[in-house]
C-alpha cells in the first residue's frame, strides 16, 4: 500500500522543485508511473480477504477497483488541464497539480482505511481541495455559490454519521471493517436505533446523491474546472457508494425496513434526472444529471443488499467513473473552442472535428449502456436483482433506461450532426493531446469487457 502512497505524497515534493518548463511533462509521467503501479492492486489472492493489509491500510476486492481508478485518474486530470492553465502564472499552475495530488492522496487513504474513523477523516478532508478548485479555478461567478452548496450539503448530511459512528465506537469498541462484519447487530426498532441507522446512511446518500438532495451537484459540476469535473464525476461520487457498502454491515437487522423510502427515492431520481437531462441546453448541466441518474441505481443496488446488486453497483460505479469523466472530457474540448457550454451553440461538429465525433459516439454508446461494454453489466445486474426484490421495479427501472438512450443520443445529434452555424467556421483543430486523453478513459472500459472479474468485487 505503501510503495503507491508514499511516491504520490513525494510527486507533490517534486510539483514545487523541477523546473518549470518540465513541470507538466514530469509531473504526467510521474503520475502515470504511479497509475501503472497501482494495477498491482488488482493482483488479488483467490480468496475474498484482505491483501496489502498493515495497521491502518488494506485493500480488498471492494476497494482495489476504485483505488486504481483513484490513481489513474491523476494523469488524465492532469492531461485534460494543461491547455487551459497555460496563460495562468506559475504558482497558480503549480498550487492546481499541488491540490490534485493531495486529492489523490486523501482518495488513496480514504478507500484503503481499515478504520471507519480514518475512512471518515480522509472522506471530509477531500472536501477541501475540491473546495478550492471549485472556487479558485471556476469559470462562471456562481462558482462561489456552488462551492457553497457544495460544502453546506456534504457537511450537513456527514456530521450525523459522526456522532453515529462515535456512539457505535463507544458501544463496540472497535470500528474496524475487519470488526464490523463479525459485530452482534445493535440496531433494534427503538426510534433511537432508527435515528441511528438513518443518521449512519444520510452522509453517503448525500454524497451518491440520491435525487432529492443531489442540488449541489449539477452546481459544482458546472462552475468546477475540467479536472475538478472528472475528479467528481469519476471518484468522489464513489465514495459514497463505497461507504455506503461498508456501513451496511451494522445496519441489519434495520435495513429492509429503513431500505424501502431509499430505494423509492433512487428509482424515482433516475427517471425524474433522465427527464431533466431531456430538458437541458446546457452541455456540462446534462452530463451532470446523468450522473445524478446512474448512481441512483447504484444507491438502488447497495440498498437491496444482494450478491449481485453489490456486484452490479461496484461495476457500474467503475464503468461509469470513466465514462462521465470521457464525456466531460468531450465537453470541455467544445467549451475551449466555443468558450460556451451552451448546445445549441455548437452543433454539427463532425463537420469540423471528424475524429473527435467518433469519441463523442462512443462515450454516447457507454453512457446508454451498450453490449459488451461493462455499463450495461452492472445496469442488468442491478435491474435483475431489483426485479427479484419487487416485480414492480421493472416498470421503474425500464422506464429510466429507456429515458437515458434517449438522452445519450439526443446530447450526441445536437451535439455532432446537422449543418454546422455560421459563427463556427474557423475552429481549432483537434490535439494528440484530446485524443490521448479520450483513448486513456475508453480503452480502460474496452479492455474491462475482456476480463470483468477484475470489477466484479467479492463475487468474483
Amino acid at each position: 500500500m505503501l510503495k503507491i502512497l508514499i511516491p504520490s505524497i513525494f510527486m507533490l515534493l517534486t510539483t514545487w522543485t523541477s523546473p518549470f518548463k518540465q513541470l507538466w511533462s514530469t509531473i504526467l509521467l510521474y503520475s502515470l508511473l504511479v497509475a501503472t503501479l497501482s494495477l498491482t492492486w488488482l493482483a488479488m489472492p483467490t480468496d475474498t480477504g484482505w491483501h496489502n493489509i498493515n495497521n491502518y491500510m488494506a485493500s480488498d476486492p471492494l476497494s482495489a477497483p476504485l483505488l486504481v481508478l483513484t490513481c489513474w485518474l491523476l494523469p488524465l486530470m492532469i492531461i485534460a488541464s494543461q491547455n487551459h492553465l497555460m496563460a495562468e502564472p506559475e504558482n497558480r499552475q503549480r498550487t492546481y497539480i499541488s491540490l490534485l495530488i493531495s486529492l489523490q492522496i486523501f482518495l488513496i487513504l480514504a478507500f484503503s482505511a481499515t478504520e471507519m474513523i480514518m475512512f471518515y477523516v480522509m472522506f471530509e478532508a477531500t472536501l477541501i481541495p475540491t473546495l478550492i478548485l471549485i472556487t479558485r479555478w471556476g469559470n462562471q461567478m456562481e462558482r462561489l455559490n456552488a462551492g457553497t452548496y457544495f460544502l453546506f450539503y456534504t457537511l450537513a448530511g456527514s456530521l450525523p454519521l459522526l456522532v453515529a459512528l462515535l456512539i457505535y465506537q463507544n458501544l463496540m469498541g472497535s470500528l474496524s471493517y475487519l470488526f464490523l462484519s463479525y459485530s452482534p447487530s445493535t440496531c433494534s426498532n427503538l426510534y433511537a436505533d432508527k435515528m441511528w441507522c438513518m443518521a449512519c446512511l444520510l452522509a453517503f446518500l448525500v454524497k451518491i446523491p440520491l435525487y432529492g438532495v443531489h442540488l449541489w451537484l449539477p452546481k459544482a459540476h458546472v462552475e468546477a474546472p475540467i479536472a475538478g469535473s472528472m475528479v467528481l464525476a469519476a471518484v468522489l461520487l464513489k465514495l459514497g457508494g463505497y461507504g455506503m457498502v461498508r456501513i451496511m454491515f451494522v445496519l441489519e437487522p434495520l435495513t429492509k425496513e429503513l431500505s424501502y423510502p431509499f430505494i423509492i427515492l433512487a428509482l424515482w431520481g433516475v427517471i425524474m434526472a433522465g427527464s431533466v437531462c431531456l430538458r437541458q441546453t446546457d452541455l456540462k448541466s446534462l452530463i451532470a444529471y446523468s450522473s445524478v441518474s446512474h448512481m441512483g441505481l447504484v444507491a438502488a443496488g447497495i440498498l437491496i443488499q444482494t450478491p449481485w446488486g453489490l456486484t452490479g453497483a461496484l461495476i457500474l460505479m467503475i464503468a461509469h467513473g470513466l465514462t462521465s469523466s470521457a464525456l466531460f472530457c468531450l465537453a470541455n474540448t467544445n467549451y475551449e473552442r466555443t468558450h460556451s457550454r451552451t448546445i445549441i451553440l455548437a452543433r454539427g461538429l463532425q463537420m469540423i472535428l471528424p475524429l473527435m465525433t467518433t469519441w463523442w459516439f462512443l462515450a454516447s454508446l457507454a453512457n446508454l449502456a451498450l453490449p459488451p461494454l461493462p455499463n450495461l453489466m452492472g445496469e442488468i445486474m442491478i435491474i435483475t436483482s431489483l426485479f427479484n426484490w419487487s416485480f414492480y421495479t421493472l416498470i421503474l427501472t425500464g422506464l429510466g433506461t429507456l429515458i437515458t438512450a434517449s438522452y445519450s443520443l439526443y446530447m450526441f445529434l445536437l451535439t455532432q450532426r446537422g449543418s454546422l452555424p455560421h459563427h463556427l467556421l474557423s475552429m481549432e483543430p483537434s490535439h494528440t493531446r484530446e485524443h490521448l486523453l479520450l483513448a486513456l478513459h475508453l480503452l480502460p472500459l474496452l479492455l474491462l469487457t475482456t476480463k470483468p472479474e477484475l470489477i466484479w468485487g467479492w463475487t468474483a
